[in-house]
């Protein structure tokens, strides 16, 4: 009920927050007598696409502590937990960053997650399971690989790139059922187009087609910033304890994913997919990111 609860407020934020930011900027409905308003249109759009996407942002670390059951570390209560908080005090260090806060959420499955909505206010976690099950080496190259996602600021690109698409997607979905619409219409028919249930039909289905394509560069782009955290967590750590946690990696493939959907992209790992849902994946296959860190001179 709690993360029903959260979903809806942060939707009625963003009603709110847009409203505001449209009356502000003095923004006009983008639909008149006159026809389609395309700067009406756009600034409509990139208020509604941005403003999701940073709300998202600046929740990501409680919604995160929600739906993973991470149990943040304030006092460590026991030898490893004083190990892993000296760890990300050191990778943090090095990285050049305020150390994040530190948790362990209670999933079998081996994973950590890094999330926050910048890089000196952030958050690291590591599951019990890969805590437990990975040599201490291989736990630091981990999170070493997590630092290196907070310190590349990935949380706040991916934002960026979601609002960037966001705008877009409902932008040629409103102009191409305007064209509908203006089509359907006929010669007795005196109301501007764009206000028909062909309009509102139309921007519902080409919302749906242009979200999916879109979603290609957005896993293109978690794709390519895994390899810029994987060299960061070769770096931070060394690069043979980096192969050496996805080699270990490997193994948990065929156990299901514990991770939360919205988490997945920024998790260490997710599950391998072939053909064209590989051009949906969040991480590029374990083998090609060792054969990349391999590669590192």
């Amino acid at each position: 009920m709690m993360r029903i609860g959260l979903f809806l407020l942060t939707n009625i934020a963003v009603l709110i927050v847009a409203s505001i930011t449209l009356n502000l900027l003095g923004v006009e409905h983008y639909i008149s007598s006159s026809g389609l308003n395309l700067t009406s249109l756009l600034i409509f759009c990139a208020v509604f696409g941005f403003i999701g996407s940073f709300i998202s942002l600046f929740l990501s670390k409680k919604m995160a502590k929600m739906s993973t059951g991470t149990e943040i570390i304030t006092h460590a209560r026991n030898a490893d937990e004083q190990w892993l908080l000296d760890t990300v005090a050191e990778l943090s260090e090095k990285a050049g960053i305020k150390m994040p806060e530190v948790g362990i959420f209670p999933a079998q499955q081996a994973n950590a997650f890094a999330t926050g909505w910048n890089k000196n206010d952030a958050l690291v976690a590591v599951s019990l399971g890969l805590l437990q099950q990975f040599q201490r080496e291989e736990v630091k190259a981990v999170m070493a690989h997590e630092i290196g996602h907070v310190a590349n600021g990935d949380m706040v690109t991916m934002t960026l790139v979601q609002g960037v698409i966001n705008t877009f997607v409902m932008f040629f979905a409103r102009i191409a059922g305007y064209a509908v619409d203006s089509f359907l219409k006929n010669s007795n028919d005196n109301s501007p187009a764009g206000t028909g249930i062909g309009y509102y039909i139309t921007v519902f289905i080409f919302e749906m087609i242009f979200a999916v394509l879109a979603s290609f560069i957005v896993a293109w782009f978690s794709r390519y910033r895994e390899y810029r955290a994987d060299e960061a967590g070769a770096r931070l750590s060394s690069n043979h304890a980096m192969i050496g946690a996805l080699q270990r990696l490997k193994a948990e493939y065929d156990m299901p994913d514990q991770m939360p959907g919205q988490l997945t992209a920024f998790g260490i790992s997710s599950h391998m997919k072939s053909g064209l849902m590989a051009l949906m994946a969040s991480h590029p296959p374990l083998d090609q990111r060792i054969a990349a860190l391999q590669s590192m001179k």
